[in-house]
């Protein structure tokens, strides 16, 4: 059977989801596809080419087309959107965050975005730096949720943090406690409401016929 560059990849994922990134190789994944290690370098030069290629299809889908509405929605959309494809495989945040994935899946919904807070009244050079702010809190969070569901039962983060001998205000176990225990769902949903208020705070500081680009720094006083 001839070895398509889809192929691989699709392969690839379904090996990531059972065995980690960490377990993936090349040689690994030519074993798993029954194929001679050559024929993967046929499609992917090196295992960043094929983590790059990966990463783009993650992120299939998150650009399709948004419904009408006001720009905080649409922004709820997309991180959602985001979040939820890469939660579908394992480490599928780790893999993105980790290349650079110029592919069209990657362009286009980075594209979205940009045009969504230019529609908000962001000049374009502020909405680009606020949209990688966006993926930026995205991956992130998903890549501390996917890595404390994959903590074994006996080292969750219950129980480590029951063994601090660090001495920390008690504003710290609560607010710890609650990283813990809360839905990450909820988590998220809470982190993401306070960074478009925050996009929107901007915008009526700016007022009407005003740049929302921040002012440059004048230095320390």
């Amino acid at each position: 059977m001839l070895l398509r560059r889809a192929n691989v990849i699709d392969g690839a994922l379904k090996f990531l989801d059972a065995e980690g990134l960490d377990g993936l190789t090349m040689r690994k994944l030519g074993a798993a596809l029954n194929v001679q290690g050559g024929a993967l370098y046929r499609h992917f030069p090196n295992k960043e080419a094929l983590l790059d290629a990966m990463a783009d299809k993650l992120l299939e889908g998150v650009a399709d087309p948004l419904p009408d509405g006001h720009w905080r929605d649409q922004v709820h959309i997309l991180a959602n959107r985001m979040r939820k494809a890469l939660l579908a495989h394992r480490d599928g945040a780790r893999v993105v965050a980790g290349t650079y994935a110029p592919g069209s899946n990657t362009i286009i919904a980075t594209d979205v975005a940009i045009n969504v807070l230019c529609s908000a009244g962001l000049p374009p050079a502020q909405a680009g730096w606020l949209t990688f702010a966006l993926f930026y809190y995205v991956l992130g969070h998903t890549m501390e949720e996917q890595a404390q569901a994959q903590l074994p039962a006996d080292d969750d983060w219950q129980s480590r943090n029951a063994r601090l001998t660090t001495g920390v205000s008690p504003q710290y176990v609560v607010a710890l406690q609650s990283l813990i225990t809360t839905d990450p769902a909820q988590r998220f949903a809470y982190g993401l409401s306070a960074f478009i208020e925050g996009v929107a705070s901007q915008l009526a500081l700016a007022g009407p016929g005003e740049s929302a680009a921040p002012k440059p720094p004048t230095g320390d006083r």
